[in-house]
């Protein structure tokens, strides 16, 4: 359906790797040995499953997309990041001697978000305070209970307003998480239900943090995968704050202060390196 370039260098092995790391069993399914993902995309039309196979010098996308190939394209270039200049971001970040060996390992890494924001967000929530596998657990119970199944057998994670109207008993015990988590994700699908924007180049810090139970993690992860804000920072990341050496999130941020106004990838190239099973 569609043939996307990508400006090289493109690391393509860590991108599918943090595809592979984040999959949301039921929804989507990563082929490390093909470097290929299939998935549903929601687009304005309902959602479309397409397989995308990454290459170094471009993405392929195939599927139906009835008409929608330009909203594909733009949603995968986002999605992957594949719009970064990765040249010039590279450059500043190898000035540094702990960031230097994995530029020259992984040269053009991109930062990898998600295809849907909603499904992100939620899928932060439960990611709160856990293992990134037990996050994984929990978004993959509530999408068998609430999801959509679609032809392909793929399932369409839930709507916010189907999430919003969900007991909290019911999505807590379905979940199999903390009371305050469950009330956490209604309260995020109700925002979103009721207009919030979780869209590349979304302002919205102030309206997320304004949510029960969500902290600076969780909204500076939203801002580096889901918004595209390429300084964002979770400063109070333990896998970051482990790879740094840093005793807080303060001091973990002081230690980053250098990398801006690129800091979104300098967090990707220690993920990789440390929680991708990249080597």
């Amino acid at each position: 359906m569609l043939r996307i370039p990508v400006r090289a260098p493109f690391a393509v092995d860590a991108a599918v790797a943090a595809l592979a790391a984040h999959a949301l069993p039921g929804a989507e399914r990563v082929d490390r040995a093909r470097r290929c993902v299939r998935r549903l995309l929601p687009l304005a039309g309902g959602p479309a499953e397409v397989s995308v196979r990454l290459a170094a010098d471009h993405v392929a996308v195939s599927g139906e997309a009835g008409g929608a190939e330009e909203e594909v394209a733009a949603l995968v270039r986002h999605w992957l990041g594949l719009d970064a200049d990765v040249a010039r971001i590279d450059a500043v970040l190898a000035a540094d001697p702990l960031l230097e060996p994995l530029v020259a390992a992984r040269p053009g890494l991109r930062v990898v978000g998600w295809a849907d924001g909603f499904e992100g967000a939620v899928s932060t929530v439960l990611g709160q305070q856990v293992s990134v596998a037990a996050g994984r657990t929990f978004a993959a119970r509530l999408l068998a209970e609430y999801g959509e199944p679609q032809p392909g057998g793929l399932v369409a994670f839930p709507a916010p307003k189907v999430l919003a109207a969900a007991p909290l008993e019911e999505l807590r015990t379905a979940v199999g998480v903390p009371r305050p988590r469950a009330r956490t994700v209604r309260a995020l699908a109700a925002a979103v239900a009721d207009g919030l924007p979780l869209r590349p180049g979304a302002e919205v810090r102030g309206e997320l943090l304004a949510l029960p139970g969500v902290g600076p993690w969780t909204v500076e992860h939203l801002a580096l995968r889901a918004f595209g804000d390429g300084d964002a920072f979770p400063s109070g990341d333990l896998v970051l704050r482990r790879a740094l050496g840093a005793e807080s999130a303060a001091a973990a941020a002081e230690r980053a202060r250098g990398w801006s106004p690129h800091r979104a990838h300098a967090v990707f190239h220690l993920w990789t390196a440390t929680a991708y099973g990249v080597r």
